[in-house]
């Protein structure tokens, strides 16, 4: 009776372990169904691929197929070279929401693609060269945002391609000897490392290629104009002159009628203007709160709520208080803002997108388009000198991961910073309050944490001897450009309060910065400050109190050895590897050290992640 119940109970253990260590039985019902549209007519699968519902995907029975490390999840599906003469069913394909990779090269598949490959939200790698597709590509590929590689040269697509630049991570698009038709999309030419969509029926003018590919990647368009072609453009047509019915003589006495009336009328809005102003001050950059802080009656404001919870309004500022034109807006070395005064700035329209302890940051559209961010500061006692000379200092170190300051005014009563508006948000919008509900996977994650590391380190290095950290780094400040290139703004704005005691405590006390004292400290602000991003990166989780409370959670995880606990779901069910996490995490841990002193140096931090990065990309090639 014992050996009886010691087997029922391996019996019961070994059931679970199985079932820990398995795809679940849907997963395994649509991807056969999937190989059964690719197979014979018939819809028979080959006996020996081992596709079926009594063996496993990841123990190795199942022809072509590659799972994650914990062998619960299907990661690639290689089924190149095996005759497959079906259809691509991408509904039964995409109903398995881990897998990465597909692989279908030199088969005889026909048919369309549906949208339903949109659905295939974790696509990083989609081959599918040399078959009998046709129709048009899915406008949900340009959905794909995680993909990075597409192949699908030798087919028989036609028609118009998708938004595939919408796809900011893409470096390899191969869709030669096919039929598409139309304009070349504007890639991000400088991403892409693969191009070529020759002898296909593209045509108008060839988007920039940036000098990265030549002739044989657009070869074999008859309707191509422009380089690196030799064959130039036509003009534009120029538009139809439309007979208006009244004669020329008409015409200009009626425009000088018109030209008199708008003189008259600008001599009058002129002196009522000027007699406004003598009335009394305005708000500088609020209607209602004057530069002093008094309250006045505001003008005509509209407002509204966004996701976070911060009032946009929308102001427009007609006057400015004639002691503060005296200092000129000091525009730097960007072109952006050359012709920029500080009068043009306080009139344009401004919207409030944010407001924190130091200060509000607005977007301001100028009259010629042009959007800015501008910043302004509160409580932070600087001369206009010092400000200055920080700010020129800050200016000579370029770096492409950091957004320059375009211009800048100071004066007794106010600081501004004028920044490029950066339309695509930032790395706090996307990890928490994203709009399109896309994941965000850990190859992304992880690259905006080496991006961020390289740029830090290299501002750090330049700016050691003027004791220049960022002073406020955090992921609001990580921003992202059209490209979805990151760059993190408003380096420089050391602006640290004296409660941020975590920052700077050597065992609990409080004190403010002085960067003639304590240089060394005042660098270790951002080395705290980047832990607690890689902590956002890895965990998911909200950021209050400078990061203290999520990192007293992390390390309590930590401690009762539930490391797994600590990370983002989302990352485990995408079947990220947990070991690069893990070193990813030790890695922030040392970021927030409580001791200054025992912080690494950004140097070594952009070091580490680096090498972590290299080791996720050799582990994505080798399963290609």
């Amino acid at each position: 009776m014992d050996r009886m119940a010691y087997w029922v109970v391996f019996i019961y253990l070994f059931s679970l372990f199985h079932a820990a260590h398995s795809v679940e039985d849907e997963v395994k019902q649509s991807l056969i169904k999937f190989l059964s549209k690719l197979s014979q007519g018939n819809g028979q699968i080959d006996p020996s691929f081992g596709w079926n519902m009594s063996s496993d995907p990841c123990n190795g029975q199942w022809k072509g197929v590659t799972c994650n490390d914990q062998s619960t999840s299907v990661k690639k599906i290689n089924l190149d070279n095996l005759n497959l003469i079906g259809t691509l069913d991408a509904e039964s394909l995409c109903s398995v929401q881990s897998l990465a990779v597909l692989s279908l090269n030199n088969n005889s598949i026909t048919g369309e693609i549906s949208e339903e490959i949109g659905k295939c939200k974790q696509l990083t790698h989609f081959y599918a060269h040399s078959n009998r597709l046709l129709g048009r590509l899915p406008n949900s590929f340009s959905g794909l945002s995680n993909l990075k590689r597409l192949v699908i040269s030798n087919n028989n697509f036609s028609g118009e391609l998708p938004n595939m630049p919408r796809i900011s991570g893409l470096i390899t698009f191969l869709a030669e000897n096919n039929q598409f038709t139309e304009e070349i999309p504007d890639f991000d030419f400088s991403n892409l490392q693969q191009f070529n969509v020759s002898f296909d029926n593209f045509s108008g003018p060839v988007p920039d290629l940036k000098g990265r590919f030549g002739v044989d990647s657009i070869m074999g368009n008859p309707g191509l104009c422009g380089n690196p072609l030799f064959i130039s453009c036509p003009p534009s047509p120029s538009p139809t002159k439309k007979s208006s019915g009244i004669s020329t003589e008409k015409f200009l006495t009626y425009s000088g009628y018109i030209v008199i009336g708008l003189i008259f009328l600008s001599f009058v809005a002129f002196k009522l203007v000027k007699r406004k102003n003598r009335q009394g001050k305005t708000s500088v950059v609020k209607k209602g709160v004057s530069v002093d802080g008094t309250s006045s009656k505001p003008s005509k404001v509209t407002s509204s709520e966004n996701k976070s919870g911060v009032s946009r309004s929308e102001y427009s500022i007609t006057s400015v208080e004639s002691g503060m034109l005296s200092t000129p807006l000091v525009i730097l070395t960007s072109p952006v803002a050359k012709e920029l005064t500080f009068e043009d700035l306080l009139k344009a329209p401004a919207e409030l997108i944010g407001r924190g302890r130091h200060g509000s940051l607005y977007k301001v559209t100028m009259e010629d388009g042009t959007t800015l961010s501008v910043k302004r500061i509160k409580d932070w006692n600087i001369s206009s000198d010092e400000f200055k000379q920080r700010m020129e200092k800050v200016d000579k170190v370029k770096h492409p991961n950091v957004s320059p300051a375009v211009a800048f005014y100071c004066s007794k009563e106010e600081k501004l910073l004028v920044y490029e508006y950066q339309q695509n948000g930032s790395l706090y919008r996307l990890l928490h309050g994203s709009q399109s509900g896309e994941t965000f996977d850990w190859c992304s994650r992880l690259n905006i944490a080496a991006s961020v590391a390289d740029a830090l380190a290299f501002m750090h290095e330049n700016h050691l001897d003027d004791g220049i950290p960022h002073g406020n780094l955090k992921s609001s400040n990580i921003l992202f450009d059209k490209h979805m290139d990151l760059c993190i703004s408003e380096y420089g704005l050391m602006v640290v309060d004296s409660q941020d005691s975590l920052f700077l405590a050597h065992g609990g006390g409080n004190k403010t910065v002085d960067n003639s004292k304590d240089a060394h400290n005042s660098f270790k602000i951002d080395i705290y400050g980047f832990g607690v991003i890689l902590l956002e990166l890895l965990t998911g989780k909200l950021v209050q109190s400078n990061g203290s409370e999520l990192a007293r959670w992390v390390h309590s995880v930590v401690r009762e050895e539930w490391t797994v606990e600590v990370f983002d779901k989302e990352l485990i069910l995408e079947g990220a590897s947990e070991e690069r996490m893990v070193n990813l995490l030790q890695v922030a841990l040392k970021c927030i050290n409580p001791s200054p002193e025992a912080r690494p140096s950004m140097n070594q931090v952009a070091l580490i992640i680096n090498t972590i990065k290299e080791e996720e990309e050799r582990s994505i090639v080798s399963e290609t």
